[in-house]
């Protein structure tokens, strides 16, 4: 037990080969325990969590062997292993990914089933795994967490302990609230279906609070904005199935994505634009590349040991808008970007200052924000259409139940999510699973994973994602946040309870080589406003922020890379501004771009309708109250007159 983990320094590094951090696991950081100094509760809960069958299973689960071989044939992880083999695999024969390994670990563990007797192997088990924060065995992760000796944990506290095992780096409810809460509840209701825990105990039971995270000696992690980096890289290693143990065991070198100048650019851009602002204000900075996915610069916060605002869930305001247009573009039939729509205001439903228009198409509208628009747009298209869009864009948030507001952004995201599926857009439509490995390889030079190639998957035509491009290239300009070269965006605001006021906002935009999100908030979804008292808009801080960080980047590339051609799907987009009478000349015809042209991709499925052309005014129900029927809005026609009154309350 004592020789279970030799310790060896891991490092990980930037993209260009620089150091990041050293990761030197603290030596002793274990306090063995017996088996009577663990509550009876506490190993139940364990095995709640990670074996149920612990104490009539033989040490082993052949088809949990048998699947985790197939995985690594394929190029897989392995499947699940019983706490026997997971005390085997971490304490005696090592946790390389090899059949042979898997046959190593079968062979030993049938070998201590019998010699050992069951609460020596979960003792051993339980003195030897990893909890997160630096914490090995169950004694040091009760210190660690609760601030206690182990044997005065309750079965709620053991829950959440056991809930952590699989995956410390990920699923501390310092780093991710939500999924330590699920994991939690897995165990305590796994208690009750075996009888240990009454059903009684269970509903009184609440979520346990922990101490605060700190950053553990030796650790690599650190107290300030590169501990959010650190803990993102290491929850990546945890979802390709490195665990912190293997970084503590295999002296793993891992070569990250992060380039050490916009990183940190990202920061101090984030930095100086709070430098004076109400203490209560939070930001996150991601930048992605589009080629690869590589997340290239990160920042989540100046805690490191804290909340990482760069993955908190928030509504995403306007900037949500461009997944409306995906969704237009991929409709049965396409609706194009010149599309005319009447975008007053409407009773419930509000524009901001400056972005009403009687009469603007789609891009005109993209460029004030205009809400009305896109609202009516989301309700023509069908909201799980742009429900849809985002997710095969590259949002991963559920965006469960949606109606015409998700046009405006009322369900969350994380600033990540944003980044990667705006990225997909500058890419062309290609998807790239965002990252922050490219390497990862053991001190005896074994490459135990590299990053993929950039090939990506194919979310969307070339010529969809051109044509959201070309919605997008006038906010930049509008909101008077250039960069010295084309650049498409959006702001996104979001509006508080609290009459003229706002929670969050946002900016993210791109070029063809580098996407960037950015997020301002509070802790408390309470009002944002600057030193000055004004409330804190999309433009503001964000778009500074953002303009700062991305002006640097593109005065690094001399030669910057162009959007393409914009070929028009369905009418094109005007040149004119918003509520400008259009030219009596008739319009070129736009080359071919029937529905034939541009399928929806299979990823993104629509739902055909019998609804007239788009732009209409008719919808597929007559009778919904959201908009009922008007008078049909042509190109270059007035707009008609409307008495109806729509109960939408605008978010962004």
């Amino acid at each position: 037990m004592d020789d279970a983990v030799n310790n060896q320094v891991a490092t990980i590094s930037y993209a260009d080969g620089s150091d990041l951090t050293r990761l030197v696991p603290e030596q002793g950081n274990r306090t063995k325990v017996t088996v009577d100094q663990i509550p009876v509760h506490v190993r139940e809960a364990v095995l709640a969590a990670e074996d149920r069958s612990f104490y009539s299973n033989p040490g082993f689960d052949l088809t949990g062997i048998l699947r985790a071989a197939w995985n690594q044939l394929q190029g897989g992880i392995g499947g699940g292993s019983t706490i026997t083999q997971q005390y085997v695999k971490n304490a005696l024969v090592g946790d390389q990914v090899s059949l042979w390994r898997k046959y190593k670990e079968l062979i030993v563990s049938l070998k201590v089933n019998q010699e050992k007797s069951k609460d020596e192997i979960l003792t051993d088990y339980l003195n030897t795994i990893y909890f997160g924060r630096g914490a090995y065995g169950i004694q040091s992760a009760s210190q660690a967490y609760f601030g206690k000796d182990v044997s005065r944990l309750t079965a709620a506290e053991g829950a959440l302990l056991a809930g952590v095992i699989q995956s410390p780096s990920r699923w501390d409810p310092a780093i991710d609230p939500q999924k330590a809460v699920q994991r939690w509840d897995f165990v305590m209701d796994g208690m009750v279906g075996q009888g240990w825990l009454s059903p009684g105990d269970r509903a009184a039971a609440t979520f346990p609070a922990t101490q605060q995270r700190k950053a553990a000696p030796g650790s690599g992690a650190y107290s300030d904005s590169r501990g959010h980096l650190v803990t993102a890289v290491k929850a990546e290693l945890d979802s390709l199935g490195i665990t912190d143990q293997d970084l503590a065991q295999d002296g793993l070198r891992i070569t990250t994505t992060i380039d050490p100048e916009q990183q940190r650019r990202a920061v101090e851009a984030a930095q100086n634009a709070l430098d004076g602002q109400p203490d209560n204000l939070r930001a996150a900075v991601v930048a992605i590349d589009p080629r690869t996915g590589g997340v290239r610069a990160y920042y989540g916060g100046d805690n490191g040991v804290g909340l990482d605002y760069a993955r908190v869930s928030k509504q995403p305001g306007s900037t949500f808008k461009p997944f409306v247009v995906l969704a237009a573009l991929s409709h049965d039939p396409p609706i194009g970007l010149g599309t005319v729509f009447d975008g007053s205001e409407r009773t419930g439903l509000r524009n901001a200052d400056g972005a009403d228009c009687a009469r603007c198409d789609i891009k005109q509208a993209m460029t004030i924000s205009n809400n009305v628009v896109f609202t009516r747009l989301a309700a023509e298209v069908g909201p799980e259409n742009v429900a849809a869009a985002a997710r095969a864009a590259g949002i991963t948030s559920p965006l469960d139940d949606p109606d015409a507001r998700i046009a405006l952004g009322n369900k969350e995201v994380t600033p990540l999510e944003l980044a990667s599926a705006y990225a997909t857009i500058a890419g062309g439509g290609v998807w790239h699973a965002p990252h922050f490995i490219s390497k990862v390889v053991t001190a005896d030079d074994r490459v135990l994973y590299e990053a993929p190639d950039s090939s990506g998957e194919r979310r969307f035509s070339e010529q969809v994602a051109r044509n959201t491009v070309e919605a997008m290239l006038g906010v930049v300009p509008n909101d008077g946040l250039g960069i010295g070269r084309p650049v498409a965006g959006k702001t996104g605001t979001v509006q508080s309870r609290f009459e003229g006021e706002n929670n969050d906002a946002w900016f993210s935009g791109f070029t063809p080589d580098l996407t960037t999100a950015v997020w301002i908030g509070t802790d408390m979804n309470s009002p944002i406003r600057t030193a000055s008292g004004t409330p804190v808009e999309g433009k503001s801080l964000p778009g500074e922020i953002w303009q700062t960080f991305m002006r640097q980047a593109a005065e690094e590339d001399p030669a910057p890379e162009s959007f393409g051609t914009y070929r028009p799907i369905g009418e094109p987009a005007s040149d004119l501004p918003p509520n400008a009478t259009p030219s009596p000349t008739p319009t070129p015809s736009a080359p071919p771009s029937a529905s034939s042209e541009v399928p929806p991709p299979p990823s993104v499925p629509v739902t055909p309708t019998s609804e007239p052309p788009p732009g209409s005014g008719a919808l597929p129900d007559a009778d919904d109250p959201l908009f009922p029927d008007e008078p049909p809005t042509t190109p270059g026609a007035p707009p008609a007159s409307r008495t109806e009154d729509c109960s939408i309350t605008p978010c962004g």
